[in-house]
């Protein structure tokens, strides 16, 4: 079976980052389409003719995807797509269903999977939902498809049938994801096009080395979620492997929680010393899952940069959130990674429940005390499947959110204390009150001098921030 691989074209100009948790526009990030290069990997394997488009990171427009689809003729077309680039990424199945009725297409996406129905009814081109676990449903799938066998007996789907939408039951995770294959980063021409945040420390990938998260923030769409990690060794084995093919300098390991496991970071960080592979590496964790000598093991293992969901300076709204840290954790977690030499980015989010005037100075007061690398101010976006989701939408409400709307950079609800407009003004503010503050400046000149490889990021950081704000307004960035 012939399979085409898509990542649509970016929106309005603007790169998107479509890859489960992170389904959002990003003005200031090009990332592989891992998803899809696993994917690929894996119906390569199972005898499937396999190619890849990635409109987004080498910025193709729709004009080109019909050269595509006359070379390969594929008999399936699999795409990703978002909420808020719906009707943009879902011309990836008409332009598919023009040049061939038959032609089955396949839309993933993570955040809408509780929208199953609303989904299918809004994009007729849109043959097969693929609403999680890509890992599993995909090659089951499309061994479906090429046998004929009935798609009712795929779990994880949502598909047409004489007319009618159907949808199967869940699906199951993959049980070993060390057992799944290296991407297929050879489908790509190259890695050129990707960065993350700044265009610096090229060749650059991101990689998944656990999936899922078992704590349950009410905002987040992974809550309560299955940990499904990879092994230390296979880790090593995929970063050999994209240091010897591509000399892989910069890798993101795009985990939800990274430390989650204590034991297999310190594992992977003392391989990653025994090997000196001479890759530097960012991951993003909870505040209350590092200490200073696990820091201090992953900085001389290559980190360079951790990312914090510190989400509020008050404690109160930590708790309404069920975030289950402290606001001193995040605080000591900063501190920690400082001392040692990772560059700390926290992120934060402005309007969860409770949020007033007051919780967002306390947010402020943290972010002027801790002085992180970087901060990002998103305001609070009622994901469907989310708790925040049902608190502010209530059962008669669900069906009439514009998923088309839930941007992080510009609010769609308010507090009880604050309007959609105070929380986009707050944001605003917030990142004003960060990019004016000398000490903030003065505190990464000192990174800077401390770690002087660094210079070429803290340049295109300083350049990318400068053009974000005065001329963007912080609008498709995060």
């Amino acid at each position: 079976m012939k399979v085409l691989l898509v990542n649509p074209p970016r929106f309005e100009g603007i790169p998107v980052i479509r890859e489960e948790r992170c389904e959002i526009t990003e003005r200031y990030s090009i990332l592989e389409p891992y998803s899809l290069l696993q994917i690929g990997a894996l119906l390569r394997d199972q005898g499937c003719r396999t190619s890849i488009l990635d409109m987004n990171g080498f910025d193709l427009q729709y004009e080109r995807l019909g050269p595509a689809l006359a070379r390969e003729k594929p008999d399936a077309v699999v795409f990703r797509f978002t909420p808020t680039t719906f009707d943009w990424d879902m011309r990836t199945a008409e332009e598919a269903k023009k040049f061939d009725k038959d032609t089955t297409t396949i839309g993933i996406c993570w955040t809408l999977r509780t929208m199953a129905k609303s989904v299918m009814e809004q994009s007729p081109a849109l043959d097969v939902y693929l609403r999680h676990e890509y890992e599993a449903v995909a090659p089951n799938l499309i061994s479906s498809l090429e046998s004929g066998s009935p798609l009712e007996n795929v779990d994880g789907i949502s598909y047409r049938s004489e007319g009618q939408i159907k949808t199967t039951r869940d699906a199951s995770a993959v049980k070993d994801y060390d057992s799944l294959p290296i991407p297929a980063f050879d489908l790509l021409p190259s890695l050129e096009p990707y960065f993350v945040t700044a265009p610096a420390g090229k060749p650059f990938s991101i990689l998944y080395t656990s999936k899922g998260c078992p704590f349950k923030c009410s905002f987040c769409t992974v809550a309560g979620t299955e940990w499904k990690p990879r092994s230390a060794d296979n880790i090593l084995r995929e970063l050999r492997f994209l240091k010897e093919r591509y000399g892989l300098r910069t890798a993101s390991f795009f985990d939800e929680t990274f430390t989650l496991d204590r034991k297999r970071v310190i594992r992977l960080s003392e391989a990653l010393i025994q090997e000196d592979l001479d890759i530097r590496w960012y991951c993003n964790t909870r505040a209350h899952l590092v200490d200073r000598k696990l820091l201090a093991l992953m900085k001389k293992a290559g980190c360079r940069g951790i990312s914090y969901g510190i989400e509020s300076g008050s404690q109160k709204i930590l708790d309404s959130a069920s975030k289950h840290i402290t606001v001193e954790q995040g605080r000591n977690a900063v501190a920690w990674a400082k001392e040692v030499g990772i560059k700390t980015f926290c992120s934060f989010i402005l309007g969860l429940p409770g949020e007033d005037w007051q919780t967002i100075k306390e947010t402020m007061d943290f972010v002027r005390r801790s002085l992180p690398t970087s901060a990002q101010f998103n305001v609070a976006v009622p994901y469907p499947g989310t708790k925040l989701y049902d608190e502010v939408c209530g059962e008669s409400r669900k069906d009439d959110v514009d998923f088309r709307r839930l941007f992080q950079d510009a609010a769609v609800v308010g507090t009880k204390a604050l309007t959609p407009q105070d929380l986009n003004r707050a944001r605003r503010s917030a990142y004003g009150s960060l990019y004016t503050n000398p000490r903030w400046w003065f505190s990464n000149l000192k990174h800077v001098m401390r770690d002087p490889d660094d210079f070429e990021l803290a340049v295109k950081y300083a350049i990318k921030i400068t053009d974000n704000y005065l001329f963007h307004g912080m609008k498709h960035a995060h």
